[in-house]
C-alpha cells in the first residue's frame, strides 16, 4: 500500500489566528495527542514577532519541550534569519519558510517586495541547511491572492525552483485562501513535477470553498504524496482575508485510506485530539468526516452494549 506523509499543522497554522489564548501546556498536550494518533510530522510553532502573532509568543518554550523527540518530525516556521536564530537556539531540527507568490501579499504581510521576500527566504534556507537543519519552503497564495486575484503558474514555478535551489528539502505549494479547484490543482502539480522531483513536493490546502479534499485528490493524481492538514480543520492565515480553516486531517486520512493509500494515522486518535482542541477553543471543530465518524462510533457502542444484554 502506497504511503502518504501528512504534516499536521494544527499547533501552528491552526492556532496562530485563534481569538482564545492557548497555554503552552495545552499546545504540548495537543502535540502529544497527535503523536499518539500516529501523525508522523507536526508543524509545532512559529518564530515570528509576538506582537504580530501573539499566539506564537511561546515558540521557544514549545520547541524546547519537543525538539529532542525521536518519535516525531517537529518543524517550526522561521521566516527570516532572526527567526532562524531563535529557532536554532531553542533546539529546532527542522524549519519552514513562507514566501508569498504575489507582490501585494508580501507588502501586506511582511512589508517587503516579492524580490526582497524571495531573497530573505533563500538566505534563510541556505543558512539553515549549512547548520544541518531540515527545511521546508512554502510558496503561499500559489493559486489565488486575496489582493491580486489569480496567481500566474509561471511565477509559482519560478519561485518553487528558487526555493529548491536554495536548499528547500520539501517545496510546499499552498492554496492559502482555499480558492483552488481540482483541475487547476492537477495542472499545477503536473507542471511542478517537471521542475522539481515529485517526492519533494508537498501540498497545503484550505477548505474555504469546500474543495479541500477534492483538491488533495487532484494532487494525489498528479503524484504528490506529501500533504499538510490540520486536526479538526483548525486554521486560517491572519494576514490573508478570507482564509478559513485548513483541510482537516481526518478528511484527508479517510479519503486517502478508503482510496487505497496508507497514512499510519488513527481516526480514533485524531478524534481525541480534536475533542481536546474543542475544549481549549470553546467551540465545535471537525471536518466533513468527523460528524459521521462520531455518529458511527456512538452507534457501534450502542450495538456493543445491546449485544451484552
Amino acid at each position: 500500500m502506497e504511503e502518504i506523509i501528512i504534516t499536521d499543522v494544527a499547533p501552528r497554522d491552526g492556532l496562530q489566528n485563534q481569538p482564545v489564548a492557548i497555554s503552552t501546556s495545552a499546545k504540548l498536550q495537543l502535540i502529544d495527542l497527535l503523536v499518539k494518533a500516529g501523525v508522523p510530522s507536526i508543524e509545532a510553532t512559529s518564530f515570528v514577532s509576538p506582537k504580530a502573532v501573539p499566539q506564537m509568543a511561546d515558540a521557544t518554550d514549545v520547541i524546547g519541550a519537543v525538539a529532542g523527540r525521536d518519535d516525531i518530525r517537529i518543524s517550526s516556521l522561521a521566516p527570516n534569519l532572526r527567526g532562524l536564530e531563535r529557532a536554532m537556539a531553542a533546539g529546532a531540527r527542522e524549519i519552514a519558510i513562507v514566501l508569498s507568490a504575489t507582490e501585494t501579499m508580501n507588502r501586506k504581510n511582511i512589508n517587503m517586495s516579492l524580490d526582497e521576500a524571495a531573497s530573505v527566504s533563500e538566505e534563510t534556507l541556505r543558512v539553515a541547511k549549512s547548520a544541518g537543519l531540515r527545511t521546508r519552503a512554502y510558496v503561499a497564495v500559489a493559486f489565488e491572492c486575496p489582493f491580486e486575484g489569480l496567481t500566474p503558474l509561471d511565477r509559482v514555478l519560478q519561485l518553487a525552483r528558487r526555493m529548491d535551489d536554495a536548499g528547500g528539502d520539501e517545496i510546499v505549494i499552498a492554496d492559502t485562501i482555499g480558492a483552488a479547484a481540482p483541475a487547476q490543482v492537477k495542472a499545477a502539480f503536473l507542471a511542478l513535477r517537471e521542475a522539481i522531483p515529485v517526492e519533494r513536493i508537498g501540498a497545503h490546502f484550505h477548505n474555504t470553498r469546500g474543495m479541500g479534499a477534492a483538491n488533495a485528490w487532484a494532487a494525489l493524481e498528479a503524484g504528490v504524496r506529501r500533504f499538510d492538514a490540520s486536526a479538526g480543520g483548525i486554521g486560517g492565515c491572519p494576514f490573508a482575508p478570507g482564509a478559513s480553516g485548513n483541510l482537516a486531517t481526518e478528511d484527508l486520512v479517510l479519503m486517502a485510506e478508503q482510496s487505497g493509500f496508507s497514512t499510519g494515522i488513527s481516526l480514533d486518535g485524531i478524534l481525541e485530539a480534536v475533542t481536546f482542541a474543542e475544549a481549549q477553543l470553546g467551540r465545535s471543530l471537525g471536518g466533513e468526516a468527523l460528524s459521521w465518524y462520531r455518529s458511527r462510533k456512538a452507534r457501534l457502542a450502542k450495538q456493543a452494549v445491546a449485544s451484552e444484554l
